[in-house]
């Protein structure tokens, strides 16, 4: 697989006129997947997959930390973007869910919170950890990027659009996220939320962090897809809503028992339908 730089692609590159094609079973053509987030290394796995099973399909995937994947998808630069939020103009097919825990230094022994205090916290409200039964520390905020999926839902699912405060430190990847949370001082200071998967990695590695609880539910992929645990994005493929035969056989791959195991290993698998 090979991944061209979002740069080149802004150089000029477009997707009108790429052939793509289909018969019976035999997929073959171009398809170009567009994204910002913490999505990548999953998407990269199905792209692999996906590639196996189609052997003439290429997939080529453009990932920048400052890109708007919906944009280029409308200008015709990508097929798919991976988002977490709908977008009128474009069709979107679920793959997943995304837990979005809330992270501190594992010597911070505030017990839980509720989604109301979390929203206090990220909007200035709350400055001391005392407040929440937690040590005698100020807390240090860590915020995502503007433009990244995490954060759109962060703020929308607590209410607090626009409301976080420009002293918070902005870091944009989840490892780095944690490893600031995990080296800041003081050592109880920090909190920051990050993709659930990423978090439950670091624990079962011996990472020095915790994962609060909200509203008195754990923070697991289990909670996550049923619903209980409050915080929680869509994990979204969005593309234009004309049929496109490579499209539709990724999105329906991603789907498939195959698809979404391979999601499952960083995200929140969708519950299987009833027959």
């Amino acid at each position: 697989m090979h991944a061209r730089s979002l740069l080149a692609v802004l150089c000029g590159l477009t997707l009108v006129g790429v052939p793509l094609s289909a018969s019976g079973d035999e997929i073959s053509g171009s398809l170009v997947i567009a994204g910002n987030g913490p999505e990548l290394q999953t998407i990269e796995a199905l792209a692999r997959a996906f590639e196996k099973v189609h052997p003439r399909a290429y997939v080529d995937i453009l990932w920048d930390e400052n890109s708007k994947p919906v944009e280029l998808v409308k200008s015709g630069r990508a097929h798919l973007a991976v988002t977490g939020t709908e977008d009128p103009e474009l069709a979107a097919t679920q793959i997943a869910w995304d837990g979005i825990a809330i992270i501190v230094n594992l010597s911070n022994f505030t017990k839980e919170v509720t989604k109301q205090q979390v929203a206090d916290i990220f909007s200035g409200k709350v400055r001391m950890w005392s407040d929440l039964g937690g040590p005698e520390t100020k807390i240090l905020v860590i915020d995502r990027p503007r433009n990244q999926n995490i954060r759109d839902a962060f703020e929308a699912q607590l209410g607090i659009e626009g409301k976080i405060h420009n002293s918070a430190k902005v870091i944009g990847r989840d490892d780095k996220v944690i490893k600031t949370v995990v080296g800041t001082l003081p050592p109880l200071s920090a909190v920051a939320y990050v993709s659930l998967g990423q978090a439950l990695a670091a624990v079962t590695t011996g990472v020095a962090v915790r994962l609060l609880p909200v509203d008195k539910v754990e923070p697991e992929m289990p909670t996550v897809k049923d619903g209980r645990y409050p915080l929680r994005r869509p994990v979204l493929l969005l593309s234009k809503k004309e049929p496109n035969p490579v499209v539709d056989a990724f999105r329906e791959f991603a789907l498939s028992d195959a698809g979404q195991k391979i999601v499952s290993e960083a995200y929140t698998p969708l519950a299987k339908k009833q027959s």
